[in-house]
């Protein structure tokens, strides 16, 4: 069974900052492009930063560039985002996907993990 777990979301004050952890398993990893997204009560998923599987071609939404971090392990089947100077509107869940290169209804989500940010 494939599963992707988030982990390192919390609670921190604005200008600090975060690494966000997303462990994959059962899933050929390097095949699979990877992205964060977060999601707010009340409005749409939205993509933060993805990662392809070949080339690593990285894209950031155009509110968090210069703050966040995106990378990936293949070795180790993991994905980061490392954020930064967080203001108080990058509160939300954070989730992980996985979407396969070339056959992309293979496309899985994490649970979500929790980024609260206080001013």
């Amino acid at each position: 069974q494939v599963q992707l777990v988030e982990s390192g979301g919390g609670l921190v004050q604005t200008g600090e900052s975060l690494n966000l952890s997303c462990q994959v398993s059962q899933l050929a990893f390097s095949n699979y492009d990877m992205s964060w997204y977060r999601q707010t009560p009340g409005k749409e998923r939205e993509l933060v930063a993805s990662i392809t599987a070949i080339g690593g071609i990285i894209t950031y939404a155009d509110f968090v560039k210069g703050r966040f971090t995106i990378s990936r392990d293949n070795a180790e089947k993991m994905l980061y985002l490392q954020m930064n100077s967080l203001k108080s509107e990058d509160t939300a869940v954070f989730y992980c996907n996985a979407k396969h290169r070339y056959y992309t209804r293979h496309d899985y989500w994490g649970q979500g993990t929790q980024v609260t940010v206080s001013s």
